[in-house]
């Protein structure tokens, strides 16, 4: 890979900005100054500094975003903002994306990434990647009610979900694992079964759990081992 085209990809500047840094003599490969922008590079071997900070190669970015009620699951652009919008501006020259969608009065855990073929994964449904929704209720839960959704319940279309693990929190409120991801799942769930839902958030995703110290709307990094306890699922 040229060192221009590294470096722009790596989110240090534009190539013609990149250029002129190499031009100034403020990049160095394993400890020799660079002399061309031209100059091929091997990503994955090569010791890459530009102005005494090593740029390492990150092909991937992962990211647990608490999302805030308020913003769509989108990478449009329009009147309303999307999730992409909360992403700080040193993760932007990845092309990003969310891993599926939170309807846009939902909170909670989202993963954002360039990684398309991990997304793929992730959502394909024969593989039932667990969600855990935190759900408020209108109305107190029964213990048939709660029944019901463990053991599946008919949504739209006529459609029966697959069996649920569901926690009752309080009389108002439950933690409801799905293994499938229909249209408004949740809601419709919930509507199945006499009650409603009032406010929902997202805790656990694939075996990410939400993290407590994210803020809404804040995002970082996953650690080591989120990332290959995510990227090691089947």
């Amino acid at each position: 890979m040229r060192l221009d085209k590294y470096l722009a990809n790596m989110g240090q500047g534009t190539r013609s900005q990149v250029k002129r840094l190499i031009a100034k003599g403020a990049v160095s490969i394993n400890g020799k100054v660079a002399k061309s922008a031209k100059q091929q590079i091997d990503q994955l071997n090569d010791v890459v500094v530009l102005e005494g900070h090593r740029i390492d190669y990150r092909p991937f970015i992962y990211l647990m975003m608490n999302k805030a009620a308020g913003y769509i699951s989108s990478t449009e652009k329009g009147e309303t903002p999307t999730v992409l919008d909360c992403v700080p501006a040193e993760y932007r020259h990845y092309e990003l994306f969310p891993v599926g969608r939170l309807d846009k009065d939902t909170t909670g855990l989202l993963l954002i990434t360039n990684d398309g073929q991990l997304a793929h994964r992730l959502l394909a449904p024969r593989h039932h990647v667990a969600k855990t929704y935190r759900v408020a209720c209108a109305l107190p839960l029964s213990d048939r009610q709660v029944e019901h959704l463990a053991n599946g319940v008919l949504i739209a279309g006529g459609y029966q979900t697959k069996p649920a693990e569901v926690h009752q929190i309080a009389d108002y409120q439950i933690d409801l694992t799905i293994y499938e991801g229909k249209y408004h799942q949740v809601k419709q769930m919930l509507a199945a079964v006499g009650n409603r839902v009032v406010a929902l958030e997202r805790i656990a995703f694939a075996g990410l759990v939400l993290d407590k110290n994210l803020q809404r709307g804040q995002v970082r990094l996953l650690s080591t081992d989120e990332l290959t306890a995510l990227t090691n699922k089947k």
